[in-house]
């Protein structure tokens, strides 16, 4: 009816088409205002007097004719190969168009049966089904209150105007909420609302924004300098620097300034909120809210819990997280919440890799193949290789001097190779172009690191290193669950599903590991805490759960024993 164009674009994106389009595509024959029974008389009584009568739908080919459908078919079995690697279902909804426009109805419809079932057969379906469950079970807090009421947000404020604080901004005016920028200058306060404004000009070339919302939006921002103006708003993100002490003075002019019942968020990314909290006289009234780079596009939103939060705060903050757009995961104060502590590990694993024997073409190349959206080392050029130094720094600070840490890193930038900022990292990149290209300066650093630890460079396998980056983020993900810092294992899959690229499709790496077997990865596990040290001790959770047969997504707090 529609044509195939159109066919695979409603089937694959899933987006339903307004009835105008609907009557374009001759997916519906006729609109209508009234009652039905009388419009579908009168359209019967037209067609007869047409003289076109009855004809079944399964007989028109008017959406196949006068175009060459198998090039179409092949450009989207290309782009959908491209876009989603790995996604099994897709595939199938094009083999079914591809069906329609070979076979007789009846045929078609049988070959799209058996290609149903295949779907449905699929481990892929069921993590998919997982991943939906999931984001509606992390909007239910076990020991909230269901009387609790949220305090009305009906006006904010950002602190800082980088790249973080301006998007958290247009976050807010997104949803319609007027929202104050501060910035300590009107220098640093003109680039940030310049920032905003070339944003939403994207949008409006790129078709996805009119003009006239733009302006609308833009109306929502207001540049100010003076914490003084802070003292109406209803909710406050602070987006600083990621400094204690730099945080230490924004909570102490926030507390002096704004009014009671005002709720004071951090965008911290890892420091201790219940120190920050410490920075006013209203702990209750302060709360984590760990937006994602960039604010305004990624969907996840840790909202972190301090020991001093209020029920009515933390019912506020997931709220805000849903008029927001965002997916909203309520996490414990850990070094890092959820994401990024995991996150650590995952990267630590990964540079002992290079150590090893592997390059970052190789370990990046083997997690794309399992389905992440980018590998380690490309993303480490993205964020900046300084960015994981000052966190590397404060790690070893605070952990165990027996832990061992990769090298590797470090080495980098001590020679300036700071990643695409500087247009060298893990990777080389031209002027102007992001296409990552081989370091030949890395070979010699890598062995030297080699060397230096006395280890004996090897080739690894993909399984080999998907196993050592992955295990050690299911490793992690268990203790956060024993520890607390998460409420149960969907929410840790959520934070990676909308966080941190792990492919919707594999579930979350705890819902991952129990498609494994949770014997299996504890089994790889413990080899590796035999071969690589303390980083691998087995988390008790896990050892416990592998013994008894029992899956991560089975488990619950109150039943751990």
């Amino acid at each position: 009816l529609a044509g195939v164009a159109k066919a695979l674009e409603m089937i694959l994106g899933g987006a339903p088409v307004e009835a105008g389009e609907a009557c374009e595509y001759h997916i519906v024959d006729e609109l209508f205002e009234g009652d039905l029974v009388d419009a579908g008389l009168a359209y019967a009584r037209r067609l007869l007097q047409e003289g076109r009568g009855v004809r079944r739908s399964g007989e028109q080919t008017r959406g196949l004719e006068g175009t060459d459908n198998a090039a179409l078919i092949a450009a989207r079995h290309a782009e959908v190969v491209k876009r989603s690697p790995g996604l099994f279902s897709p595939l199938r909804c094009i083999a079914a168009v591809e069906a329609a426009t070979r076979l007789p109805l009846a045929e078609g419809l049988e070959r799209e049966r058996e290609l149903f079932l295949e779907c449905l057969n699929s481990p892929q379906r069921a993590a998919l089904v997982h991943a939906f469950f999931a984001e509606r079970q992390a909007a239910k807090i076990a020991d909230l209150p269901v009387d609790t009421r949220p305090r009305e947000i009906r006006t904010a404020a950002v602190i800082g105007g980088g790249t973080m604080g301006v998007g958290i901004a247009l976050c807010f005016a997104n949803a319609g909420v007027p929202v104050k920028l501060l910035e300590v200058g009107d220098e640093a306060l003109q680039r940030a609302l310049q920032r905003a404004r070339d944003t939403y000009a994207t949008s409006v070339k790129r078709g996805s924004l009119s003009e006239a919302a733009m302006v609308q939006r833009l109306a929502l921002i207001e540049g100010i300098t003076d914490y003084a103006a802070l003292a109406d708003a209803d909710l406050v993100v602070e987006a600083v620097f990621e400094d204690m002490a730099v945080k230490q003075q924004v909570f102490e002019h926030l507390d002096a300034v704004c009014k009671p019942g005002a709720i004071l968020a951090s965008n911290t990314s890892s420091l201790d909120l219940n120190a920050i909290a410490a920075f006013t006289r209203r702990p209750e009234d302060v709360v984590g809210l760990h937006f994602f780079s960039p604010a305004n596009v990624m969907r996840l939103l840790e909202v972190v819990r301090g020991a001093r939060t209020s029920p009515e705060v933390l019912a506020s903050a997931m709220a805000i997280g849903r008029k927001l757009k965002k997916v909203a995961v309520v996490v414990g104060v850990c070094d890092g919440f959820v994401g990024n502590r995991m996150l650590f590990q995952y990267g630590r694993e990964a540079e002992f890799l290079l150590e090893e024997g592997a390059t970052p073409q190789q370990v990046d190349a083997a997690l794309r193949n399992f389905g992440m959206a980018m590998g380690p080392f490309a993303v480490r050029d993205l964020a900046g290789l300084d960015i994981g130094q000052a966190i590397r720094k404060r790690q070893r600070a605070i952990l165990p001097a027996h832990l061992e840490f990769p090298t590797v890193a470090d080495r980098l930038c001590a020679a300036g190779m700071l990643g695409q900022k500087t247009g060298i990292g893990y990777y080389r990149y031209e002027p102007g172009n992001r296409t990552p290209l081989e370091n030949p300066e890395l070979a010699s650093m890598f062995a030297a690191a080699s060397r230096e630890k006395g280890i004996e460079r090897r080739e690894l396998d993909e399984r080999y290193i998907v196993e050592r980056t992955l295990y050690s983020l299911v490793n992690e993900g268990a203790k956060i669950l024993e520890e607390g810092i998460a409420q149960r294992s969907s929410d840790i899959d959520l934070i990676y599903l909308n966080g941190y690229g792990f492919p919707a499709w594999r579930g979350g790496p705890m819902f991952y590991a129990d498609s494994v077997g949770l014997d299996k990865v504890l089994a790889t596990i413990r080899e590796l805490h035999a071969r690589c040290g303390e980083w691998w001790k087995p988390a008790p959770l896990l050892e416990k759960l592998a013994a008894e047969g029992r899956t991560f997504s089975g488990w619950q707090p109150d039943r751990a024993g």
